[in-house]
């Protein structure tokens, strides 16, 4: 898919950002945010960024391959106490987070 690869191409041209708060890993919280926010947007309609295996219908499902995929252009906010915060590509965090098969 031609999203795809421009998407990848964007991620190899991108810069690493350095993590100030938080873990440099997804947590489980924030695993479960995207996956169930990304869920909501295919079941409402919303295009598919990768090709999808035959047999893989469920949205859940679509959602973590994507997530997998390293695809999707979605941005973390980490925020503080004090109300400083900072934006986090979800790519950036998943190069330390190892993704369990459910």
């Amino acid at each position: 898919m031609e999203r795809a690869s421009s998407l990848n191409n964007n991620k190899k041209n991108r810069k690493e950002v350095k993590i100030k708060i938080g873990p440099p890993r997804l947590t489980r919280y924030e695993l479960a945010r995207v996956i169930g926010a990304r869920a909501l947007q295919i079941s409402m309609g919303a295009p598919v960024l990768v090709d999808v295996p035959k047999g893989m219908t469920d949205p859940i499902d679509i959602a973590l391959y994507e997530l997998k995929m390293g695809v999707l252009p979605i941005v973390i906010r980490r925020r503080r106490p004090d109300g400083t915060y900072q934006d986090i590509p979800v790519q950036e965090l998943l190069r330390n987070t190892e993704l369990k098969e459910y």
